[in-house]
């Protein structure tokens, strides 16, 4: 009598294990890091109208008050730099929350954060009648601070807790009431609807250098306290216990995780608008390249960020050539198929 063959059960591969191997992954920092140069030399040539790399180079250090030298001072400088800075500020923010929620889906937009933030600035636009980058940036801190914490609390509710996906139905049940206040809002206050739609959907045209100047010391301090985060964030993914033996204090490090998500979300959606998806693809790119470890992570997502949204950017000045399409939109319809994409592969239900 023949012995039936045992079938062993074959383990799903794990969707965020690295494929890059450890040797090669400070090479690929560099490798972005000239990407990125590429990137933000593309953002001062190329728009409705092209320039060349010379004229370029010298409406940058020695402007002559050419046309070309007046759109690179007062028009690309600002958006590239703004570019840089809030790309770099919404991928760490994503990794953060993702790392904190231990979510693969986690991600400032998803979670309301961005929407708090931005109700937070149009309620002072539209009521108060404010009109100061500074003030704005007080304000979406506050904004995205009520978010997380109206998000948490209602995702958690019940016996099940804090699940990935009720966290993400709640972010998305209270999108829909941020975006429903925007619109009175705006009802409310048609003399200022342009303002609104502009801010609203995310640009990075239209901003000034004293936009920079002011948002820039909050990102670069979110920044900062979010790269700090990597090994205690590694050993609390761990487990708490096996966290606390590691030297690690979850407590402090979710309380100084959650300040680093809002002073980044805070800032730059203060600064441009609200851009979705940007912090929800970036972390899931890395993580396929470098894994889980938070260490390559984080700067691979600082680096890979601004590149996708310069990107976007750049692509919207050429699609919709001589006018522009907004970068916001354009991230959008990037990123729609790869959030569909990871809950395919990722198996929400299963997390």
């Amino acid at each position: 009598m023949l012995t039936p063959v045992r079938k062993i059960p074959q383990r799903e591969p794990e969707p965020l294990a690295g494929r890059l191997p450890l040797r090669n992954r400070a090479a690929g920092l560099g490798v972005l890091g000239g990407l990125l140069a590429v990137t933000v030399v593309a953002s001062f040539a190329i728009g409705a109208q092209r320039i060349p790399l010379d004229q370029v180079v010298s409406g940058l250090f020695a402007p002559d008050g050419s046309q070309n030298a007046l759109i690179v001072q007062e028009l690309r400088l600002p958006r590239t730099l703004l570019g840089v800075a809030v790309g770099a500020a919404l991928g760490l923010a994503g990794a953060l929350m993702q790392a904190l929620t231990r979510n693969p889906l986690a991600e400032p937009g998803l979670l309301g954060v961005n929407g708090g933030a931005s109700i937070a600035v149009v309620l002072v636009i539209g009521l108060l009648k404010v009109d100061e980058v500074l003030v704005y940036v007080w304000a979406a801190f506050a904004g995205a601070a009520g978010a997380m914490v109206l998000v948490y609390l209602v995702g958690s509710y019940g016996r099940a807790g804090a699940t990935p996906g009720r966290l993400v139905l709640a972010g998305a049940a209270l999108n829909a009431v941020f975006s429903a206040l925007t619109s009175g809002v705006m009802l409310l206050e048609p003399r200022t609807f342009n303002g609104f739609r502009f801010w609203q959907v995310g640009s990075l045209s239209g901003r000034d250098l004293e936009t920079f100047a002011q948002v820039g010391p909050f990102l670069l301090a979110g920044a900062v306290l979010a790269l700090c985060l990597a090994r205690p964030l590694n050993a609390l993914a761990l487990g708490e216990d096996a966290g606390r033996a590691l030297g690690a204090r979850p407590g402090r490090t979710r309380a100084l995780g959650a300040l680093a998500v809002v002073v980044l979300c805070g800032g730059a959606t203060a600064a441009v608008g609200p851009i979705a998806f940007l912090g929800l693809a970036v972390p899931f790119v890395v993580r396929t390249l470098v894994g889980p470890d938070q260490r390559w992570v984080l700067p691979y997502s600082l680096l890979l960020a601004p590149v996708m949204l310069l990107g976007a950017d750049i692509a919207g000045r050429v699609v919709a050539a001589p006018g522009e399409l907004e970068t916001g939109i354009v991230t959008a319809f990037l990123g729609a198929p790869l959030f569909v994409l990871m809950v395919r592969r990722a198996r929400i239900g299963r997390l």
